[in-house]
């Protein structure tokens, strides 16, 4: 059974959150909800939950030219380092996407995902990984892949991954889910969680973001 989490939803339309909150699965508790910058910033201060659900263009706030998803990053994320932020939002514009990021969000997602590929999402980025909606993950990669890696690929770097290792890293680089790699490969989950682990660490990587960027900038994918 996966760990219990809980988690702050941030949206100021009261139909979503209640969709929200129906649709995530049973290890998920929700024990605050805000609809404003102000009300989400006193919620997840006092409940200082493991995930806070965060909509980028939240009423409210203070800031001229920024959206108030990214004002709540601004003013809570440094100080709470044990309070993950999933950003959750209908924009896809990569203005959005890099500006929440660079405030402190772990991750970014559609809210055309699933309730299944949100509640993922909210254990990935409490794990500490990083999530995107797969057509999202190229703007992420255009503003912060530079800093990964070189980006020629080398045999030395493929040839220190087996051939079963090289499979599963493109597959999870690609935004695959543990599950979906696992019924590809005909391979077991607990496989599968073992050959992400030694990809990243034979990579130097720390992270799922992480090895996508690195697999992207040398043309792996």
């Amino acid at each position: 059974m996966a760990e219990r989490l809980t988690v702050v939803v941030v949206d100021d339309h009261s139909i979503f959150r209640s969709g929200l909150r129906a649709d995530l699965d049973e290890s998920i508790d929700v024990v605050g909800e805000a609809d404003d910058v102000e009300s989400a910033i006193a919620v997840v201060t006092t409940r200082r939950p493991d995930v806070v659900l965060l909509d980028v263009h939240l009423p409210g706030g203070s800031s001229v030219g920024t959206s108030g998803g990214a004002e709540v990053l601004q003013r809570l994320a440094s100080d709470m380092p044990g309070t993950r932020f999933l950003a959750l939002s209908v924009s896809d514009s990569a203005e959005d996407v890099v500006g929440v990021i660079r405030a402190g969000a772990r991750g970014y997602i559609t809210k055309g995902s699933s309730g299944s590929d949100v509640s993922r999402a909210v254990h990935a980025v409490a794990d500490g990984d990083a999530v995107f909606s797969p057509r999202l993950a190229g703007f992420v990669l255009d503003a912060f892949g530079a800093a990964v890696g070189e980006t020629a690929a080398t045999d030395e770097e493929l040839d220190r991954l087996s051939a079963r290792e090289q499979e599963v890293m493109r597959l999870i680089a690609r935004g695959y889910a543990y599950k979906e790699v696992a019924s590809t490969l005909f391979i077991s989950i607990k496989t599968v969680e073992t050959h992400v682990s030694s990809v990243l660490r034979k990579l130097q990587l720390s992270s799922r973001h992480e090895l996508t960027a690195w697999a992207t900038a040398r043309k792996l994918l």
